[in-house]
């Protein structure tokens, strides 16, 4: 009976979101231990929520795995296609046939959140965008990650891009636990390009004790996403908090959650992986627009570069200005690694010239042949 009369709350529910005569109430959180993965508090961990730039922790994690498969290195160059360099902000703004280190790419794209580089990073690594989504949805099955679907290697808003805050958990596990060399990049506090300064969206980096880490994210479909973590005494702990109404709130949110686990709160010895599914499982991901952006923000506003970090601020904590900003340096140029495998081979086969071939040894009086290639862009 009881079984019965979830079934019926949960067929209730999905029809007012599908009608969208629900609010979205609910906020999924999760916050564990990063070590061993055991966790300290959780709220809604299975319910999907479009996980917008988070996204790009797939498109990272999808990468370094590429670096290690020895299909490209850090000094290797990251080209911005056409299509790249299209992607509305927040972006970059480099004009196609820009080349910059991957280094410097992992950097724009997990800090500036940009995503005309996310996207370049995509096609680079993947070859083409489905070949890199593909490899995405792959990793993601391959972690656990059982109620999560990927569109896009940059987290703009797809209705059939979604995930959960434990598969976000145990997709940060896997980060940090088989790549441990690549931690700096979560941590950057800003990045200078030029005259342009980018101050990191993640607001506990540099204002929370320990704070290392990891990523933020918005659409106005998904409101305000946040995945952060901290290092105090050795111990690690992440926190994952979807769907706030601002940036200050997901903040707040995910401080208050660290400084649970700090306190002492061990929960009850279940992991990530032990935690047995409930709630509103495989609910079509919930659509926030009218709560967080409504009539006051148009319909463009799909990034993290749209979001009013100034609202309801109240002389918070969380958005005083660092005094001293640790600013790393990015931008074009200084890519001498190899050419990534994947985009080689695509630019090999869509290449805009003709491709030689072997010439047959005709006899001279024979019309010499001419072999002429397939004919396409890159853009996909």
């Amino acid at each position: 009976m009881a079984r019965r009369k979830l079934s019926l709350v949960a067929l209730c529910a999905l029809l007012l979101i599908a009608t969208g005569q629900a609010t979205v109430q609910a906020s999924p959180s999760i916050v564990f231990d990063a070590s061993n993965g055991r966790i300290v508090a959780h709220e809604d961990a299975f319910r999907r929520w479009h996980p917008a730039s988070l996204t790009k922790l797939m498109t990272a994690y999808v990468t370094f795995r590429a670096i290690a498969a020895g299909e490209l290195a850090l000094d290797s160059p990251i080209e911005v296609s056409k299509r790249a360099s299209a992607e509305p902000p927040a972006k970059m703004g480099y004009k196609p046939g820009a080349v910059m280190t991957l280094d410097n790419a992992l950097k724009m794209m997990l800090i500036k959140s940009a995503n005309d580089i996310a996207m370049a990073v995509g096609e680079n690594v993947g070859g083409t965008v489905p070949a890199f989504v593909a490899r995405m949805n792959g990793e993601a099955a391959r972690l656990g990650m059982t109620d999560t679907h990927f569109e896009n290697p940059n987290g703009l808003h797809s209705p059939d891009q979604f995930t959960t805050a434990r598969d976000l958990g145990l997709l940060v596990m896997a980060i940090r636990r088989e790549f441990p060399q690549y931690a700096h990049y979560f941590a950057i506090e800003g990045l200078v390009a030029g005259k342009a300064k980018m101050m990191s969206y993640n607001l506990l980096v540099g204002r929370y004790a320990g704070a290392d880490g990891m990523k933020t994210g918005f659409v106005c479909a998904s409101g305000f996403n946040m995945v952060g973590s901290a290092t105090r005494g050795g111990r690690t702990l992440v926190a994952v908090v979807l769907g706030r109404k601002s940036a200050l709130e997901r903040t707040e949110a995910a401080a208050a959650l660290l400084d649970r686990g700090f306190a002492g709160s061990a929960g009850d010895g279940t992991t990530l992986a032990s935690l047995p599914a409930y709630g509103l499982v495989g609910m079509p991901a919930p659509d926030m627009r009218e709560e967080v952006c409504g009539k006051k923000k148009p319909e463009a506003a799909q990034s993290e570069a749209a979001a009013d970090h100034e609202a309801d601020a109240a002389k918070s904590p969380w958005l005083e200005k660092l005094e001293k900003p640790n600013l790393v340096a990015v931008g074009l140029g200084g890519a001498t690694g190899p050419v990534p495998l994947a985009w080689a081979e695509a630019r090999a086969k869509y290449a805009d010239v003709p491709i030689p071939t072997p010439r047959p040894d005709y006899p001279p009086a024979v019309t010499k042949a001419t072999a002429q290639g397939d004919s396409a862009t890159t853009a996909n």
